[in-house]
């Protein structure tokens, strides 16, 4: 499976697909602007979208210390933009925690009367991008399947084939899953057919 697809799945696995939609006049959107107002924080912030980690792995990736890296775990935690979402252990056997967004994605609105339905458009959107990231997964897999079937096949008939001078079967499907990957595919192909049939109704 092609890295594109493993990152796919991977987020589906990893992230909190949860959205967070906040009125920009209320508490607690003042309460997540403060605890991004630092640089460092942010920093660790993004690094965490990137990829879920431990302190110690975001203060390598960072150039921070391990200390540092906490407080400002700490502060996103208390904002709720951070929480822990696995556990691994060091090679001495120590308990780390993991820690990654707590929402996906994050949106300010200026009108608190919009922001239920913006929330329900985003959940909507967000578990639609879920199951269609879902759905390629198992289309590549799929395909992966089909194209060893065939490839084993086309070996086995691989004397004859040679006597008639005929390639063996299937290594055309073979050439194209190594060029283009089936799931990635059917996730952007879809995407478009999404977008386009957005734009028409409009």
């Amino acid at each position: 499976m092609g890295s594109l697809i493993e990152r796919v799945q991977g987020e589906v696995a990893d992230s909190d697909e949860r959205p967070l939609v906040l009125d920009v006049v209320d508490g607690e959107s003042d309460v997540v602007l403060d605890a991004l107002a630092a640089d460092t924080r942010r920093r660790v912030f993004r690094a965490l979208f990137d990829e879920p980690g431990t302190a110690s792995a975001l203060a390598d990736d960072l150039d921070e210390s391990v200390q540092t890296v906490h407080y400002h775990l700490s502060e996103l935690q208390d904002a709720d933009l951070v929480e822990r979402v696995d556990t691994r252990y060091s090679e001495k056997g120590n308990e780390m925690a993991v820690y990654g967004p707590a929402s996906d994605p994050i949106v300010l609105v200026g009108n608190e009367e919009f922001a239920p339905a913006v929330e329900r458009s985003m959940t909507r959107i967000v578990g639609g991008v879920g199951l269609l990231a879902a759905a390629s997964l198992l289309v590549q897999f799929g395909v992966e399947r089909l194209a060893r079937g065939t490839r084993l096949s086309g070996r086995a008939a691989e004397p004859a084939s040679a006597v008639d001078g005929v390639a063996p079967d299937g290594t055309l499907a073979n050439l194209l899953l190594d060029v283009v990957e089936p799931g990635l595919a059917f996730f952007l192909g879809t995407l478009v057919l999404v977008a386009a049939l957005v734009v028409a109704r409009r």
